[in-house]
């Protein structure tokens, strides 16, 4: 007689067809589970990195909040990128739309 699916299990398994659907892959693990996002554990661990180990100990929850959102900002908008010809992230995303043809608005 097979046991039931566990909790854990039932999650993981809803998770790895969601990826499926939008034509994702989980990064680890076999067929039927996603134990690991590399994409968020590789963020977290930068940040824990560059901002916790360096200007730690923070005493404070509103400490590290303050921390994470002063460190996302700077991420995502004025740090240097080799890969995007050593523009930050909101330059690069300008010069893309700057790009782009323009949008013909929806008519109503």
């Amino acid at each position: 007689m097979q046991r039931p699916v566990e909790p854990t299990q039932y999650v993981s398994l809803r998770f790895t067809e969601s990826l499926a659907l939008h034509g994702l892959s989980a990064s680890v693990g076999s067929v039927g589970d996603a134990y690991d996002n590399a994409l968020a554990e590789s963020i977290i661990g930068l940040f824990k990195t560059e901002v916790i180990n360096r200007h730690g100990p923070l005493e404070t929850l509103t400490e590290v909040e303050f921390a994470l959102m002063e460190w996302c900002d700077w991420y995502n908008n004025a740090r240097l990128h080799s890969r995007l010809d050593y523009l930050t992230p909101a330059e690069y995303e300008t010069a893309y739309y700057a790009q782009q043809p323009p949008r013909r608005p929806a008519r109503v």
